[in-house]
């Protein structure tokens, strides 16, 4: 398992290598560079949605194509080539994109072109939003899932079993973005009821409120998010569950067990739970990453919480491409180090799953 460990680790530096070159190239063919953004901006036809340019630069260029610009004549051309230079974009693409590569080797992501700050301070700065919005929307599927899984394995083709199945696969159906919509029109001040906050995770009055007081309020902020996050996510847990217990359920062990006489409940919870869990818990993980990769991006936009989702979202919006490729960078190493969590947890679970030998 030791070589199997460090090959996975040997292979994480090759794999951002390539997602990261593979959307450098993507990016030189994109229109609407930040070159152009600012020049728009000189022109009063700037059309991005969040972020002022400040005058700011980066090492690191890596956005379109620098030549001629749409709607940059009557401009100096000793101004669009200072432009470039503070952008990094006065050097050819290859050479920015080895400068690059050497400066993500060391954890150097550079600096926001809009927001006159380095890129690993925004990450650090927004990094807590979008953990605590995956790591609660995880633990709440496992903690309903599970026991519904459970339930509906015990009675399997009954009329629980049938109308749960409904339910679960109805918010399956749901988009996560449209049912934040409708949480915000119902109980958000959007149309009915003003219960709760629409944005952020903390009041203004935060640093007044006691310690059980910070405790509600940051519950009370997350409820919504949440709420929209975890609603599409309980189907798949939940029918993992069931069936990995009614394949237990039907082993020849547990037929023996009742044989002898154990009470329902002591068959299911001391011969088949430990079994038929090692799937479910092992997943955890690799759970956690699409909850923090898929589910929370446009959670963030729509309840303006001011996480890694919502950075990256705007930078895109703004052409902000340190930004873009930092949260880029770091997603991707999160979700390689998770994956790998992930498999060393199916094998301390169950060591008869032996993934060295599997490839081998």
């Amino acid at each position: 398992m030791i070589a199997y460990i460090v090959r996975r680790i040997a292979l994480i530096p090759l794999t951002l290598f390539g997602i990261v070159s593979l959307n450098f190239l993507i990016v030189q063919f994109a229109p609407g560079g930040p070159v152009e953004q600012v020049l728009a901006q000189v022109q009063g036809i700037a059309t991005n949605a969040t972020s002022r340019f400040s005058g700011g630069g980066s090492e690191i260029g890596t956005g379109g194509p620098v030549g001629a610009y749409r709607g940059a004549q009557g401009l100096d051309p000793d101004f669009i080539k200072e432009i470039e230079r503070q952008f990094g974009f006065d050097k050819p693409p290859l050479e920015r994109f080895v400068l690059m590569v050497k400066n993500y080797a060391t954890f150097d992501l550079g600096e926001s072109y809009f927001r006159s700050q380095r890129v690993s301070e925004l990450i650090i700065d927004k990094l807590p939003v979008s953990i605590s919005l995956g790591l609660w929307s995880t633990l709440i599927i496992y903690l309903v899932s599970i026991p519904l899984g459970i339930a509906k394995a015990v009675r399997d083709g009954s009329r629980f079993d049938a109308i749960t199945s409904y339910a679960v696969f109805i918010g399956y159906a749901m988009p996560s973005f449209l049912f934040a919509i409708l949480l915000i029109v119902l109980f958000a001040g959007g149309q009915y009821w003003s219960w709760f906050p629409l944005r952020g995770l903390t009041s203004n009055n935060w640093d007044e409120l006691t310690a059980i007081g910070k405790v509600l309020d940051y519950l009370w902020h997350l409820a919504l998010p949440v709420t929209a996050m975890v609603v599409g996510g309980f189907a798949s847990l939940t029918m993992l569950t069931k069936n990995s217990f009614l394949e237990e359920i039907n082993k020849q062990y547990v037929l023996t067990a009742r044989a002898k006489g154990l009470a329902p409940n002591q068959v299911l919870y001391g011969h088949v739970f430990r079994n038929a869990m090692l799937i479910v818990i092992a997943g955890f993980p690799a759970t956690l990453v699409g909850m923090l990769f898929t589910g929370s991006v446009l959670i963030e936009v729509i309840f303006s919480l001011d996480g890694l989702g919502l950075l990256g979202f705007e930078a895109i919006i703004n052409r902000d491409y340190p930004v873009v490729f930092g949260t880029l960078y770091v997603f991707s190493l999160i979700g390689l180090v998770l994956n790998l969590v992930s498999d060393l947890t199916y094998h301390a679970i169950d060591p008869r799953i032996d993934f060295e030998a599997q490839s081998a």
